[in-house]
């Protein structure tokens, strides 16, 4: 409880990835959506039948990168932390070593 009031835990990559399957979900709603309008146009719907196979593939793929790159900056920030708290156990066994 005291690392998650002093924000040493980070609860965003949880919520993250719930972001990711919002995403995901989305992408692929709206892609099946295109290729239906585009199925059911009047005016030759070729153009939107294949933008919605695009963002049926390329909206996941598209998701999970932002995805990552946001879950970067949060491991990074853990990796840091540690490294903090084991140097600052370090100087506190050997005030003079570095």
């Amino acid at each position: 409880m005291y690392s998650f009031l002093n924000f040493n835990k980070m609860i965003t990559p949880m919520i993250i990835k719930i972001i990711f399957f919002i995403g995901v979900g989305l992408s692929v709603l709206i892609g099946i959506f295109q290729i239906g309008a585009g199925v059911t146009s009047d005016f030759g719907g070729g153009s939107q039948v294949l933008l919605g196979l695009i963002t049926l593939v390329l909206g996941p793929l598209f998701t999970r990168i932002y995805c990552e790159l946001l879950i970067v900056f949060f491991k990074m920030q853990e990796s840091l932390y540690e490294i903090n708290t084991k140097l600052s156990k370090f100087e506190s066994k050997n005030p003079g070593d570095l």
